[in-house]
C-alpha cells in the first residue's frame, strides 16, 4: 500500500474518532439532516457543528444537498452505517459493555427544530 493510501485511512479514521462527530453519523444513518436539526438534537452551537461537518465532508464520509433555504447532510455512503455497527460490536466485545450498541438519537419532530423536516412530523415529547 502506498503512503498515499494510509494517508487517505489515516484521515477517515481521524474524522471518526471524535463523541459529536459519532453521534453527527448516527443522526445522518436515521435520515438527512440539516445544521439546524443537528444543532438541536447535539445542543450545540451552529458554528461547532459546521466545524464538525466540515471534517466529515473533507474525509468523504457525508455529502450535501441543497433544497431552497437549507442544507441537508446524509452518509456519503450507506456502508459507513454497517462499519459503525461492527466497529460497536467489536468494542462490545472486547469491553463486555452491551450499552454501547444502543444509539439514541431523537427522529425529526422529536425535538424543538424548526427544519421542515421537524415540522412536517409534529410528535414531539
Amino acid at each position: 500500500m502506498t503512503e498515499e493510501a494510509y494517508q487517505k485511512q489515516s484521515q477517515f479514521f481521524s474524522a471518526l474518532s471524535h463523541p459529536v462527530r459519532l453521534r453527527i453519523l448516527d443522526i445522518l444513518t436515521q435520515d438527512e439532516a440539516c445544521v439546524c436539526h443537528l444543532c438541536a438534537t447535539l445542543q450545540q452551537r451552529q458554528a461547532y457543528v459546521s466545524q464538525q461537518l466540515a471534517i466529515l465532508k473533507d474525509a468523504g464520509l457525508i455529502s450535501d444537498r441543497k433544497d431552497g433555504l437549507y442544507v441537508y447532510y446524509s452518509l456519503a455512503d450507506e456502508e459507513l452505517s454497517l462499519l459503525m455497527q461492527k466497529a460497536r460490536r467489536c468494542l462490545v466485545d472486547l469491553t463486555g459493555d452491551e450499552s454501547l450498541l444502543q444509539a439514541q438519537v431523537p427522529r425529526h419532530g422529536e425535538i424543538n427544530c424548526s427544519c421542515p423536516k421537524c415540522q412536517a412530523n409534529p410528535s414531539k415529547p
